[in-house]
């Protein structure tokens, strides 16, 4: 009885790891980053992730080349609904030849997705403790384009960069209502110390006039 409970649930296992899965994300754009093509510079790309699941989930980028890529942020914890735009830098090489480049780059990135239970702070780690619940969101190839020739796809990662540089500053900025609060504070108390020491001063002159 045993062994057939055991082989049930090793069949079932199988039969799970078979079963399509379901995405916690939704990229934008969905299957391709576009960097502009220019050969010997690091150049942007940049996607939308949104996590549309009704839990927490975090993602984490892989790349096929790591030594000439890399993200930002890496990865993060995105609660149920939220968004985020990730900025992708890669140097271009040099063509070795002067036939047309090709568009289409052989470097693929990957992104992954694990479920977590509440809010917490992002850390690589994550992935590896919970290997058997992590799940492959997207496999996103690279494409080249000519940044002298308008397009579309241009036009939209322009936009994309200029969302994620504003979202990086505002990040940095202190939270408004906490610096002018405590000068504020500081100026009142200086103005009351100082009305306060005007009218000592006119208590003792009057004092010294009076007893004279």
């Amino acid at each position: 009885m045993q062994q057939k409970g055991s082989g049930s649930s090793s069949v079932s296992s199988v039969a799970r790891s078979l079963l399509p899965t379901r995405r916690r994300l939704r990229l934008d754009p969905a299957t391709k980053l576009y960097f502009p093509y220019e050969p010997g510079k690091q150049v942007q790309s940049a996607v939308r992730i949104k996590n549309t699941s009704k839990s927490h989930a975090a993602f984490k980028f892989q790349t096929t080349a790591p030594k000439s890529c890399f993200m930002r942020p890496p990865g993060a914890v995105l609660s149920p609904g939220e968004s985020i735009i990730a900025t992708v830098f890669k140097f271009v090489e040099h063509p070795e030849n002067d036939e047309k480049q090709d568009q289409k780059s052989k470097v693929k990135f990957k992104i992954v997705s694990l479920k977590v239970n509440e809010p917490m702070e992002y850390v690589p780690e994550l992935f590896d403790e919970q290997k058997d619940q992590v799940a492959v969101e997207q496999i996103l190839r690279v494409v080249f384009l000519d940044v002298n020739r308008p397009s579309p796809q241009l036009e939209k990662l322009k936009r994309l960069l200029a969302e994620a540089e504003a979202a990086l500053e505002s990040r940095k900025k202190p939270p408004e209502d906490t610096g002018p609060r405590i000068a504020s504070e500081g100026l009142v108390i200086d103005e009351w110390k100082e009305r306060r020491e005007r009218y000592l001063a006119r208590q003792q002159v009057e004092g010294v006039v009076d007893s004279v």
